[in-house]
């Protein structure tokens, strides 16, 4: 009835019209109706959900079977129309009696790709909550339809949104008169981002400003140098502060400085910390396992607690509320805020807060990270590796690691919350199963390029051999 691939760690997905099918859609919705009714009698959850779309070009179709089916078993739908998935978020937040919402996207997916982001009250669904809905499914238990309908209202949550993050920043209002270029990518982030900004008096450069669908300029993934190639350069020829490049939901950001040089998360991740600590001594601040030693160093060294996390946003946002930290982040752009914020992951509040440091500090943002110490690392390095072993294998090459006579005197620590995280003399290797796709992904970090490269061809080796 449904295929059982499209429901993954952190949300659902699927290429639409093949594995993500209409009837697919509508089960799904049934299958989160009946999952809700369980939570409500269990807690203070009421009967109404909010609904947000991207300009995936099967959206809008989505939507109208979703919110018909939750109409049918009975809940309310407050439709927030075409919007970034951090006013959905925020939705949830900010509206009274919301028992929970759904955002209709394909993220930084390619163009046949559709999904769904849930959140049950004001947690988003994953692992084992994921597949519940396809055990209801498979089961044949989804609640039948209600014999009192409900009923599908709009909300103009831009307005809100923009409306109260102005409001937020307003004592940074013209501060500076240098330009910021923002790439939306044809997603659905310059509905939003550069309104807010103007509203503050900065000079803002749109690139690729027009949502659209087919995605026509490149691929909206901030995470892929290659994608923000336009976004460089418009950032020399106008002699811009900064670059700013979303993906195709605008909840990751992409940050290039004057020079057109890349920040990736764990850069801004230390950026964000030094400035949360300025104000809150022993802030908690959360990396994951792909993140720079420097940025957990640089942590401590500031008077902060340092934790690393598994990677994946929903299991950030969840360590995040249990740690109470003030902030946490990914290297794919993921940043999440309590301090000042709601904990949701939302690149257009990034922005924001990125902004207010360079007017805090009167710096060029190439200016603010320049003290660090000079370490070579590798990209993200994806591997193939079969569905059924790749979860076992860093556990088996941890144990080949540690009967290595070369490399056992190097060896510091193992870090084994995600993968395995080998703490070497003068770097560090990964190695973690991927949870939504038959991959392991590695990356390495040394004080030299030869540290780095010594300790990759080792773990490659081992890998090559366990396959």
């Amino acid at each position: 009835m449904i295929n059982k691939d499209i429901f993954r760690q952190y949300d659902i997905r699927g290429i639409v019209d093949d594995t993500l099918t209409d009837e697919s859609v509508r089960l799904v919705a049934g299958a989160f109706a009946t999952y809700l009714k369980k939570e409500m009698d269990s807690s203070e959850l009421h009967d109404t959900i909010t609904i947000g779309r991207d300009i995936r070009l099967s959206s809008d179709r989505f939507f109208e079977i979703f919110s018909d089916e939750l109409n049918n078993k009975g809940f309310n739908v407050v439709e927030l129309g075409v919007c970034p998935t951090p006013l959905l978020y925020f939705s949830i937040f900010v509206l009274e009696k919301i028992s929970g919402g759904i955002m209709i996207t394909g993220s930084h997916n390619p163009p046949e790709y559709n999904g769904f982001k849930l959140c049950a009250g004001k947690d988003t669904l994953h692992g084992e909550q994921i597949f519940e809905l396809y055990k209801i499914i498979d089961s044949g238990k989804i609640i039948p339809d209600s014999k009192v309908k409900g009923k599908t209202v709009k909300y103009d949550i831009i307005s809100h949104y923009v409306s109260f993050i102005t409001e937020k920043f307003s004592h940074i209002k013209s501060c500076f008169k240098e330009k910021i270029v923002l790439d939306a990518g044809n997603g659905v982030g310059n509905l939003v981002a550069p309104k807010i900004l103007r509203n503050l008096g900065f000079n803002v450069v749109e690139l690729f400003s027009e949502p659209n669908g087919n995605f026509p300029n490149h691929h909206p993934d901030p995470t892929v140098e290659e994608n923000l190639k336009v976004l460089k350069e418009t950032v020399i020829k106008e002699k811009a502060l900064l670059g700013i490049g979303y993906d195709g939901d605008a909840d990751r950001i992409g940050v290039l400085n004057e020079k057109g040089e890349i920040l990736w998360g764990d850069n801004l991740l230390i950026l964000f910390g030094r400035d949360i600590l300025k104000e809150i001594k022993n802030a908690k601040i959360i990396g994951e396992v792909k993140c720079s030693q420097l940025l957990y160093d640089d942590i401590e060294k500031r008077g902060g607690i340092a934790i690393m996390s598994k990677t994946g946003h929903s299991l950030i946002k969840k360590k995040l509320k249990e740690e109470q930290a003030a902030v946490a982040g990914e290297m794919s752009g993921h940043i999440f805020f309590a301090d000042k914020y709601f904990g949701f992951d939302d690149a257009i509040y990034a922005t924001l807060r990125l902004v207010e440091i360079l007017c805090k500090t009167k710096e060029k943002l190439s200016n603010l990270l320049s003290d660090l110490p000079v370490t070579f690392t590798t990209p993200e390095i994806r591997v193939d590796c079969p569905e059924h072993i790749k979860f076992k294998i860093p556990e088996l090459l941890k144990e080949k690691l540690l009967n290595d006579n070369e490399l056992k005197k190097e060896i510091k620590d193992i870090i084994t919350i995600d993968g395995i995280r080998v703490i070497f003399d003068k770097g560090w290797g990964l190695v973690r199963a991927s949870n939504t796709q038959p991959v392991l992904v590695l990356r390495f970090e040394g004080e030299t390029p030869e540290a780095r490269d010594f300790y990759r061809k080792k773990i490659e080796n081992y890998l090559k051999a366990l396959q």
